[in-house]
C-alpha cells in the first residue's frame, strides 16, 4: 500500500481480485455497472472548529491529509461508502440479521436473512433493492445463493470444494442462502475453518460483517437473534 500525492488529481483505477477472476473468464462476466465513493482514509476528528486561524481552517488538517492507494482486496477497501439519505434525518440504518454467527458443518445448508433498522422510517425493513452478501473466502461454500429480490441480479454461485486460493464471492438478494462445503480436504488438521460474510444495503449503504465457522463436528446453539447453528442427524 503507498499514498498518492494529494497535491494533483489522480484517478487510481485498479481491478480487485474478483475483478481480475472474472476478467480472466473472458467470457462477458466481466462489466462494470456501478460506482461507489468511500472516505476510508479521512480521519474526522481531526476537524478543528478553534483553530488557531479560524474557522475557514477548521479542515485544513483533514484536506491535507494523504490519499490511499486502491487496494486490489475488496474485503479492506472501501469499508465506508457515502450514502444520500433525506434531509433532517437524525438516525442512519443499521443492517442485523437474524443469526449473529453462521456456523455450519460440512454439507449442511441455512438461510441468512437481513432487514435495515431506521430505514425510510421504519423498523426491521427489507430494503427495496435488497443486499449485497460477500463471502471473504467462497472456497468455504459449495453453494452461496440470494433468494428474492425480483430483477436482483439473483443467482446461485458454486465453488469446488479446494482452490489454492482464498477468493471473495457477492451475491445479491433479499435473503441468502449458504451451504457448506462437503468436503475435508481444506480442514488438514484443523478443526475448524473461518470466514466472514458482509452484508450491505443496496438502498441504505449499511453493512455488517457477520462471522463464519465451518466445522467437521456437530454444533447446534442459540443466539439472541435466532438459531445460529445447524445440527446433522
Amino acid at each position: 500500500m503507498g499514498y498518492l500525492n494529494n497535491n494533483t488529481i489522480t484517478v487510481d483505477a485498479i481491478l480487485t481480485k474478483r475483478g481480475r477472476e472474472l476478467l480472466a473468464r473472458n467470457d462477458g462476466s466481466f462489466k462494470i455497472t456501478q460506482f461507489a465513493l468511500s472516505d476510508d482514509e479521512i480521519d474526522y476528528t481531526l476537524f478543528n472548529e478553534n483553530h488557531p486561524n479560524g474557522s475557514q481552517y477548521a479542515g485544513e488538517a483533514i484536506e491535507n491529509m494523504a490519499l490511499i492507494e486502491a487496494l486490489p482486496d475488496e474485503n479492506n477497501m472501501m469499508l465506508h461508502k457515502l450514502i444520500t439519505l433525506p434531509r433532517g434525518t437524525s438516525k442512519l440504518p443499521i443492517v442485523s440479521a437474524n443469526i449473529s454467527k453462521v456456523q455450519l458443518t460440512i454439507g449442511a445448508t441455512m438461510r441468512l436473512e437481513p432487514t435495515t433498522l431506521n430505514f425510510d422510517g421504519a423498523n426491521n425493513t427489507i430494503e427495496p433493492m435488497g443486499y449485497f452478501a460477500t463471502i471473504a473466502d467462497r472456497r468455504l461454500l459449495n453453494a452461496f445463493t440470494g433468494v428474492g429480490g425480483s430483477g436482483l441480479g439473483t443467482g446461485t454461485k458454486t465453488t469446488s470444494t479446494y482452490t489454492s486460493t482464498a477468493i471473495s464471492e457477492t451475491v445479491v438478494g433479499n435473503s441468502f442462502s449458504l451451504t457448506a462445503i462437503n468436503s475435508t480436504s481444506l480442514f488438514g488438521t484443523n478443526t475448524k475453518l473461518l470466514t466472514t460474510i458482509t452484508i450491505e444495503g443496496r438502498s441504505s449503504g449499511a453493512r455488517t460483517t457477520i462471522p463464519v465457522e465451518i466445522s467437521k463436528e456437530v454444533i447446534a446453539t442459540k443466539s439472541a437473534q435466532g438459531e445460529s447453528g445447524i445440527q446433522l442427524a
